[in-house]
């Protein structure tokens, strides 16, 4: 992990368990911020870019399963390793079903620790890089929903972002209609109406207009095709 992908964020109550993390963390060489209870780690977590997330289960105003759980409806992709004295097995499978990516028990050796916040961190660094797929110019964030095109947001619906998806997953490839209805609509059939047309139309206007160069391109009685000029 490099640059911003060495900033942990370590959720302890526990004063004197969060000064050793914090000091151990730091003296390997990361960036550590400190939440004393859920509150603060949902503000931080949702607010900060953390290659890894350490969370305490039992916090004084929230559960740590349940700000888990809120962190990944809000869209926060870190890799989060769950520290807990409640090591049962029903205990461990409980925290990676809330959203854990890793589960020590307390007490627990530092080596150890570090080699998980390790691993998680490479982690990150994959998850970083598949949440972000590029276009020439055009980015779309998968875990945000949201597009860019030379770093200027673009406005889409739902159902819109589901298209451009489809298509910048699909780049170079000829995408027929019968293809966007089955992926982007969920439709088996065609249902006899222009709504592929239309919604490749604004879908266009949004991502193409008043572009250099247009990324979206149609193949008269074939589908569409996505591509940056090469």
């Amino acid at each position: 992990m490099t640059g911003s992908h060495r900033r942990i964020l370590v959720v302890e109550d526990d004063p004197e368990t969060a000064d050793q993390l914090v000091e151990q963390l730091t003296t390997s060489g990361y960036q550590v911020d400190l939440a004393a209870n859920g509150t603060e780690a949902l503000n931080l977590g949702a607010t900060s870019d953390y290659a890894v997330i350490t969370m305490d289960r039992m916090l004084p105003d929230i559960d740590g399963l349940a700000v888990m759980r809120q962190l990944r409806d809000d869209g926060v992709a870190a890799p989060v390793l769950i520290i807990s004295a409640l090591g049962e097995v029903d205990d461990r499978v409980r925290g990676l079903r809330a959203g854990g990516d890793d589960y020590l028990v307390k007490p627990f050796s530092f080596i150890e620790l570090l080699a998980r916040v390790e691993a998680l961190g490479r982690r990150s660094d994959t998850i970083v890089k598949e949440t972000i797929l590029r276009v020439g110019d055009l980015a779309i964030d998968l875990v945000s929903r949201s597009a860019s095109r030379r770093g200027k947001d673009i406005a889409l619906l739902p159902r819109e972002f589901q298209l451009l998806e489809y298509l910048v997953r699909n780049e170079g490839r000829v995408i027929s209609r019968a293809m966007l209805l089955q992926h982007v609509w969920d439709l088996h059939f065609d249902p006899s109406t222009n709504i592929i047309d239309v919604y490749v139309g604004r879908v266009r206007r949004k991502v193409d207009g008043q572009q250099a160069y247009p990324l979206i391109h149609t193949l008269r009685g074939i589908g569409y095709c996505l591509r940056a000029p090469g």
